[in-house]
């Protein structure tokens, strides 16, 4: 069974948890041009390697970062938002 470590409610099986997309950093709606928050909204790198990303453990609502490698699938690290790493 694949386990993931939420930073506030331990080790827990994958199936507690749900994926919500890589960090990226958001431009300022406000003044942003529309081609580049269409860029912003619908294309993402996907290129296989070590990325931020959020995930929340659904039984306790927690969400958090995981920095995952996106080739082999393995959790390197968990923390929470704002949290120096």
């Amino acid at each position: 069974m694949k386990l993931m470590t939420c930073p506030i409610n331990g080790s827990r099986p994958i199936s507690e948890f749900f994926y919500g997309g890589e960090l990226r950093s958001m431009p300022d709606p406000n003044m942003v041009t529309d081609e580049v928050w269409a860029d912003y909204v619908f294309h993402r790198n996907n290129a296989p390697g070590i990325k931020c990303e959020w995930w929340c453990h659904i039984p306790s609502n927690s969400w958090f970062i995981a920095e995952r490698n996106t080739l082999t699938d393995e959790i390197i690290h968990t923390y929470l938002w704002g949290e120096v790493v």
